[in-house]
């Protein structure tokens, strides 16, 4: 039944929306996923709560933010296609908003587990003193991982980063002074001197370190200090933007610094502060 209703959804939007292959690949790959967590196959009992437990399970497997959104659009659209070809009753699933969303996605660190996690690498290693290194980075600054992985020895210096972004956009940010005896430790006592290569981040072969060596090394680092979140890179960049607004900074200044080209996109760590503000009233109100 799900499979059928799926070729109509797809008939559909390619004959009278016009969308590419790719397009409708990308729908169907979510759909699926989607269909994984019903526990029934009649279309008639799908819920809210199937589509939240949809998006809690991309969390869990790390999926972005912009990731899980784009998965729940796709989904939404389906319901909606249903509605209309009345094969479902109500409007389920389609008066989910964004702060729902948001209560699921991203996962934030406390400052307490960022200490922890950047204590985590031994600095008397040369893989230790790297990952010190480049998780300092992320967190003082805000990178992205691919950021990170594209930094040359001459983009940083005592105060600034020169950081390429997304569409090849050159900004400049602030780097911290902890961050910067990290990199200057790596440099100092691992880095070989004698490695061809510009990059800043290397692995044991001397080439230019990729998000994958990154992301695993962040894994077993959070493992090890029993950190049980589902946490990427871009959860040290997430906790960086929470925990600069959650202490008063211009959420204009956050989006500079982030390399957002919108300020609607920075402005989901309104939602982020606003759930901890949430919390905090519930757990310590003495009637909440």
């Amino acid at each position: 039944m799900l499979q059928q209703v799926l070729q109509d959804f797809l008939c559909y939007l390619s004959s009278e929306k016009g969308l590419s292959q790719h397009t409708l690949q990308a729908y169907a790959r979510d759909l699926k996923g989607f269909f994984q967590v019903l526990k029934q196959s009649n279309l008639q009992e799908i819920t809210e709560e199937d589509v939240l437990a949809f998006a809690h399970k991309l969390q869990l497997k790390g999926y972005a933010s912009s990731s899980i959104c784009r998965m729940l659009v796709s989904v939404k659209i389906f319901l909606r296609f249903l509605y209309r070809e009345e094969l479902i009753k109500n409007e389920t699933g389609l008066s989910i908003d964004a702060p729902k969303i948001w209560q699921l996605v991203p996962e934030i660190l406390t400052f307490t587990e960022v200490e922890k996690l950047l204590l985590a690498p031994d600095l008397n290693t040369e893989i230790g003193a790297r990952d010190r290194a480049i998780l300092q980075v992320i967190y003082a600054s805000g990178l992205r991982v691919s950021e990170i992985c594209g930094l040359n020895i001459q983009d940083f210096s005592d105060h600034t980063i020169r950081v390429i972004g997304k569409g090849k956009k050159e900004r400049i940010v602030p780097v911290a002074k902890l961050a910067v005896e990290a990199v200057d430790h790596y440099l100092l006592h691992y880095r070989p001197s004698n490695a061809k290569i510009e990059a800043l981040f290397i692995n044991t072969r001397q080439k230019r370190i990729d998000r994958f060596s990154i992301w695993k090394q962040l894994k077993a680092y959070a493992k090890q200090i029993g950190i049980a979140k589902s946490i990427s890179p871009h959860t040290l960049r997430h906790s960086f933007a929470t925990h600069l607004l959650e202490n008063g900074a211009d959420l204009r200044v956050i989006q500079e610094l982030l390399g957002h080209s919108s300020i609607a996109t920075t402005d989901r760590y309104t939602h982020l502060s606003n759930k901890h503000i949430i919390e905090a009233f519930q757990n310590y109100h003495p009637r909440p």
